[in-house]
């Protein structure tokens, strides 16, 4: 199938969505089956298979509805009139969690595993998730420079610097299965340690 095909959506688009949220949440990507997905969404299977005729499409699908949620709620963190520090350490708590969730760790494997054979889906998904955070990290970034609580040149490339402090250990660890769970402790010794670097390199 070309996973370039457009998506059909019609009334019970959201339905279909919720409906595999649910089961991809509990199953992952490889235990979700269509029968289970359809039942989840109160559906046949002729009607989910007319809205997405491939569970690739269905997954992703899923997944940038889920990431975009994330991204928007850590947008709006990062413009709340708060100092940088708090604001940066707001917007990384609720981006480094959806990292290392399951369904996080879900999109980054399929992506990283598909990438060969089907990899618009894996170049369409960063363009409509993790893009999308980084250009929002980075205005914020020129907005509070322009403030002077930042001192920055190159605010795009400080964008992915805080991106990537916020991956160290934790995601690594995650993706590579030596750990499955965390505790609040370790994500937030991740996330401070983040905001202490970034904001000793650029704090003003």
């Amino acid at each position: 199938m070309n996973d370039a095909t457009p998506i059909k959506r019609g009334r019970k688009f959201d339905q279909v969505i919720e409906g595999a949220r649910s089961v991809f949440l509990s199953d992952g990507y490889e235990g979700a089956s269509v029968d289970a997905i359809a039942k989840a969404a109160g559906v046949s299977k002729a009607t989910l298979y007319s809205y997405f005729p491939d569970k690739r499409l269905l997954f992703m699908e899923v997944a940038r509805s889920e990431c975009g949620a994330q991204i928007d709620e850590a947008g709006e963190i990062l413009d709340t009139g708060v100092p940088a520090p708090q604001a940066l350490r707001n917007a990384a708590l609720r981006i480094t969690e959806f990292v290392l969730s399951d369904f996080g760790q879900a999109i980054f494997r399929m992506c990283v595993a598909e990438s060969d054979r089907f990899p618009d889906l894996g170049r369409e998904f960063f363009r409509t998730g993790p893009e999308v955070f980084r250009g929002q990290l980075a205005a914020y970034v020129r907005h509070a420079a322009d403030k002077g609580e930042l001192s920055v040149d190159d605010v795009a490339l400080a964008a992915d610097q805080f991106i990537e402090l916020c991956h160290s250990t934790l995601f690594v660890e995650r993706v590579f299965g030596i750990r499955d769970a965390y505790t609040r402790a370790e994500l937030e010794r991740v996330v401070d340690g983040a905001v202490d670097m970034f904001m000793a390199r650029y704090g003003a």
